[in-house]
């Protein structure tokens, strides 16, 4: 006979308890980025859809003297009236101290995470969420790092350490939940 446990741990990724970061897609790094035409697609798409389904973002800005603005194609489509923008000399998000209370503030502990490099500042903003308890949605097509060998393995520290790993597709989806939902036309025409 088997045992049935019974835990609150939740797998699903629901929309009210979900917040977004963007990391570090900036003008001096991105074009250096493997597969970096891919990635900024990914990212530009996850961007909409979340500004379609009401999900809370912060962009994050490393070192803006060095690295140059966030890319404008991301720029365009970011409300940043909506958006919390931050810029940081520190590797991980978790680290700078307003990006950290901005985080914490939100009182969503799912955390969709793109941008670059996945395997600096994403991963180790990832690890930084787990460790203080929240849950990081890594997208792992809007993420990057200028050698494919460095992105894989930090997706695979990342996935092992506990971070959940998936696309733009399957989240926007995941979060729409049904086709009853209001934004799902949209998030439907954004995959297109």
């Amino acid at each position: 006979m088997s045992k049935t446990t019974i835990t609150d741990k939740t797998y699903r990724i629901v929309r009210d308890n979900t917040q977004a970061l963007i990391i570090d897609v900036q003008q001096r790094l991105a074009p250096h980025i493997y597969r970096n035409e891919d990635v900024l697609h990914k990212t530009v798409t996850l961007i909409q859809g979340l500004q379609i389904l009401g999900v809370p973002i912060m962009l994050n800005e490393q070192y803006k003297k060095g690295l140059g603005e966030t890319l404008p194609e991301i720029m365009d489509v970011l409300d940043v009236s909506k958006t919390k923008i931050v810029e940081k000399v520190t590797f991980s998000v978790c680290d700078n101290d307003e990006a950290w209370y901005h985080v914490a503030q939100q009182n969503r502990t799912s955390v969709i995470v793109c941008g670059i490099e996945a395997h600096v500042c994403v991963m180790q903003t990832v690890l930084d969420l787990l460790d203080n308890g929240m849950q990081p949605v890594v997208i792992a097509d809007a993420i990057g790092s200028r050698d494919s060998y460095d992105r894989r393995q930090a997706i695979r520290r990342m996935r092992r350490a506990g971070a959940v790993i998936t696309t733009t597709e399957a989240i926007l989806f995941e979060l729409c939940r049904s086709s009853k939902d209001p934004a799902f036309k949209a998030i439907s025409q954004l995959i297109k």
